[in-house]
């Protein structure tokens, strides 16, 4: 009996290596082994036995190119100061265990700060030190542990995947296969006593013998594949039926022909697989148009403030902005494109590029990534390169963000994992019957109920859902992270307001000073420093004072969050903030911004908030849910908050963004499924804690991809409406389930007893797929005219 090595899983032939009790194969796996074990990360041979890949004997210098300059600008996707982002394409990617250990790396480099797979285009991506850690070695690591980068010009220039040619190629063949061999068969389904006919028939069947060949072992590849990897890892998957009925009739069809009993299945094998890969080839296509649908047309609701050469300022959307655009970031802010400095001192934090919180200088100048955030003064930047849509969309899906999420995906697995064993034994009981009743008709019924039952539809009812619905949230500027955040929506049973500036208008508020004269030196002063501040609070006072908009340098800006902000303009320090702050007592039942210069205090901006019209109206429909409202501002507002939200569970005012995250998690910890809805700047970290974050941008860039989803501030009067989408959304799936079952028990009925030809199962089960996304397509759209009538 051959051996096989341990950790590659191989046969062993030329060599035999003892090491540690255990064979192995060459001594590039046994290095494998004892960098694996030296470094705790044994787990990975018990998650898949022979799991390893085999590293090759390539010589250490063929990496060495990509450490010139210019290579290593088009291969990297970010990089500044120490710290490198590299995507690398890893064709050897094939189970959980090489996703364990890519995702490992870390542990075994301590220059390597994480790794993140995706498995479906077999992508690996890096974030290392790029001065200890030189790219080339970085690719002769990978390819010591037998997982070699390929890097080509194409991996290079970042295209994006199109629909795998290889599979159009198959359906064409299947095709073609189908065709001729329906031609072939024609005398034989016609029959007769024609000499001619009966003279050349065994030709004929040898024909459609050659023309099945190619669709049984090149058009079916794809299902073999997954079926012997989910069988490798101990998971019986949707296409190990499949892969049974294709092998139940091509053996059947050569022994009818090599004994010269009848015809055999080879059109009808022809025609399923044709079939088949139709269904694959409309859920490939539909899935393509979902994924491109959601890259192009995902235009978060966030603006970027554009200022012209006078200085003035203007707001448009993040989707405007050109080349040569000049735009102003302020602290806290995203930056949303690839610019140069012009004005101002940048201090980026590029935490959400590289999960690292250390801060890069910059001088006027220097070029700063997308993607970065600035923490200080404000930067007036200008535009390099066009906004890439899709590379936000990359932030905000950034996996070091996600929550521990279970959604209705599992569930669909979990019904898919048991439906094939059931889908199985009932082959088995009909297969054992008719072997009794009748030999020759055991192979079709057999053949009917595997082709019949594949739970293709089943495994397409959540996402081709989820899909379209996402799709009419965001035509609604309600956007969606993904798709298992409709399914929490859903649950979601408490929903938590953050105040100011979420039912709040932020600009729409009454104004009135209280305080001594201020100079118009220090007004300018004074709006210079609001200019660098995103608060709320601070972006209403800027445009409620009415001098000219100069630009002066801001020096030693800093922010205490929930507290204020200061800085140095023009020999001058001045404070904005909360009484305390700038060392006033504060005064009940008041929300009010407080000036100082030079720790002498000037005055005071007194607020009278101004709510969102229809307010009332939105929480009167929001009985099924508990409603809690929290304030970073005093109580002053508590009476009117209660007239105007008669069904409220609680209100807490004077809450520092540590204490929202708390009073959240306090919430959870008595089960309840919340929602927070925040502007995303103090509210961060409890957007990220509650089980929905719901960010409310009316018009700044400076959302936080640690928010679930992101909406215009104008809609959240309307929040019932995208609440009953998302969980008129299960119901369709349910329904959809329920599509899939009664086709399935319809089916299933037929094939048992007989009744069902393999070819006619073969037509039925794409058919089911057709109607499930047939299906979610119209009532979906029926479900967004319900709600939105103008944008479903």
């Amino acid at each position: 009996m051959s051996e096989n090595c341990f950790h590659c899983g191989q046969g062993i032939e030329k060599e035999r290596i003892l090491f540690d009790e255990r064979t192995f194969c060459c001594n590039g796996c046994k290095s494998v082994y004892e960098i694996l074990n030296s470094n705790n990360l044994s787990n990975f041979y018990e998650l898949n036995k022979g799991a390893g890949i085999r590293p090759g004997d390539e010589n250490s210098t063929q990496f060495d190119y990509l450490d010139t300059p210019e290579i290593f600008d088009k291969v990297t996707d970010f990089s500044e100061g120490n710290t490198s982002l590299v995507t690398f394409k890893i064709p050897v990617i094939h189970c959980s265990s090489c996703i364990w250990l890519l995702e490992s790396l870390h542990t075994l480099n301590k220059y390597i700060k994480y790794s993140q797979v995706n498995f479906t285009r077999k992508t690996l991506q890096i974030s290392f030190n790029h001065k200890d850690l030189p790219l080339s070695e970085l690719a002769n690591f990978l390819t010591n542990l037998g997982y070699k980068p390929v890097i080509s010009l194409e991996t290079a220039e970042k295209n994006v995947d199109h629909l795998d040619k290889s599979l159009l190629v198959k359906f064409a063949i299947a095709g073609f296969a189908f065709g001729n061999g329906m031609f072939l068969a024609f005398p034989e389904y016609v029959g007769g006593e024609d000499y001619w006919m009966e003279h050349y028939k065994g030709l004929f069947r040898v024909l459609m013998f050659l023309l099945a060949c190619p669709v049984v072992f090149y058009s079916a590849s794809d299902y073999y594949k997954s079926a012997w990897y989910g069988l490798k890892n101990k998971i019986v998957n949707i296409d190990v039926p499949i892969v049974l009925g294709i092998f139940v009739l091509f053996g059947r069809s050569i022994y009818e022909v090599a004994t010269d009993y009848g015809p055999g299945y080879f059109d009808t094998l022809c025609g399923l697989l044709f079939f088949m890969l139709m269904g694959k080839l409309f859920q490939k296509r539909t899935y393509s148009a979902l994924s491109y649908d959601r890259d192009y047309k995902s235009f978060y609701p966030i603006a970027v403030t554009k200022v012209d050469f006078e200085g003035k300022q203007d707001n448009i959307l993040l989707s405007e902005v050109k080349v040569g655009d000049r735009i102003l970031v302020r602290n806290q802010e995203i930056i949303p494109v690839d610019a140069i400095l012009i004005n101002g001192e940048g201090n980026i934090d590029n935490s959400f590029i590289t999960g690292e919180s250390e801060s890069i200088s910059k001088q006027p100048g220097d070029k700063i990534f997308a993607g970065g955030k600035q923490v200080g003064s404000s930067l007036e930047l200008e535009v390099i390169k066009d906004v890439d849509q899709s590379y936000l969309t990359q932030l905000w899906n950034k996996e070091a963000f996600k929550k521990h999420e279970t959604g209705l995906d599992t569930l669909t697995n979990n019904i898919s994992k048991y439906f094939t064993f059931i889908i199985l034994g009932i082959a088995v009981i009909s297969g054992i019957y008719w072997s009794f009743i009748d030999l020759s008709k055991m192979f079709q019924v057999i053949s009917a109920i595997l082709i019949i039952a594949c739970p293709c539809a089943l495994a397409l009812s959540a996402p081709f859902t989820f899909g379209h619905i996402m799709r009419i949230l965001g035509r609604n500027k309600f956007y969606v992270k993904d798709t298992l955040t409709i399914e929490k929506i859903a649950k979601l049973d408490t929903i938590v307001f953050d105040k100011t500036g979420t039912i709040t208008h932020r600009k729409k508020s009454n104004i009135k000073y209280d305080g001594s004269e201020i100079a118009e030196f220090d007004l300018l002063n004074i709006k210079t420093l609001l200019k660098n501040s995103n608060h709320p609070l601070s972006k209403s006072l800027y445009e409620f004072i009415e001098v000219n908009d100069n630009y002066f340098p801001v020096e030693n800006f800093k922010e205490i969050s929930g507290k204020g902000y200061e800085a140095s303009i023009r020999g001058n320090l001045y404070k904005i903030g909360s009484a305390r702050y700038n060392n006033q007592e504060p005064k009940n039942l008041e929300t009010a911004v407080f000036i100082s210069k030079n720790d002498q205090f000037l005055g005071k901006f007194i607020f009278k908030n101004e709510y969102r019209p229809r307010l009332k109206d939105l929480f009167n429909k929001l009985t099924h849910y508990k409603i809690f409202i929290l304030s970073g501002d005093n109580s002053s507002e508590e009476t009117q908050l209660q007239e105007l939200i008669p069904n409220y569970k609680g209100m807490a005012f004077n809450q520092s963004p540590e204490d929202k995250l708390n009073y959240i998690k306090n919430l959870q910890d008595q089960h309840m499924k919340v929602a927070m809805l925040g502007d995303g700047l103090n509210d961060a970290g409890a957007l990220k804690q509650s089980n929905v974050g719901i960010a409310i941008a009316d018009d700044t860039n400076s959302f936080t991809p640690s928010s679930d989803v992101i909406m215009n501030g104008e809609k959240v009067v309307s929040l019932d409406n995208y609440l009953n989408v998302c969980k008129g959304s299960i119901t369709i799936v349910k329904m959809t389930f329920i599509i899939s079952f009664l086709y399935n028990i319809v089916g299933l009925s037929y094939a048992v007893t007989g009744h069902m030809h393999p070819l006619f199962a073969a037509i039925i089960m794409p058919a089911s797929s057709i109607t499930v996304v047939t299906f979610t397509t119209l009532s979906t759209w029926i479900l967004g005219r319900k709600y939105f009538k103008k944008r479903a």
